[in-house]
């Protein structure tokens, strides 16, 4: 039940970063949820570098589609 929590959360943050972010077509359902657990992650561990969250504790939401739009900046920066 877990995993599937997951790809939910990663779904909506992956649907919430493409609305907002650049302009980086991304297609697809398994796309979309790779874009919001990825830009969870980062927001995990640069929220722990910056010492925003201890470690151990997950990034929120908010912090969730803000490192889903850093990585799709990024990708829109690196991948021409």
């Amino acid at each position: 039940m877990h995993i599937i929590f997951i790809i939910l959360i990663g779904f909506l943050v992956g649907l919430v970063a493409r609305w907002i972010g650049p302009g980086v077509p991304i297609h697809g359902f398994w796309i979309t949820v790779l874009v919001g657990i990825a830009g969870s992650v980062i927001a995990t561990y640069g929220g722990q570098a910056l010492g925003l969250y201890r470690v151990g504790r997950p990034a929120g939401f908010i912090g969730s589609v803000v490192g889903a739009i850093v990585l799709l900046a990024l990708v829109q920066l690196f991948g021409r």
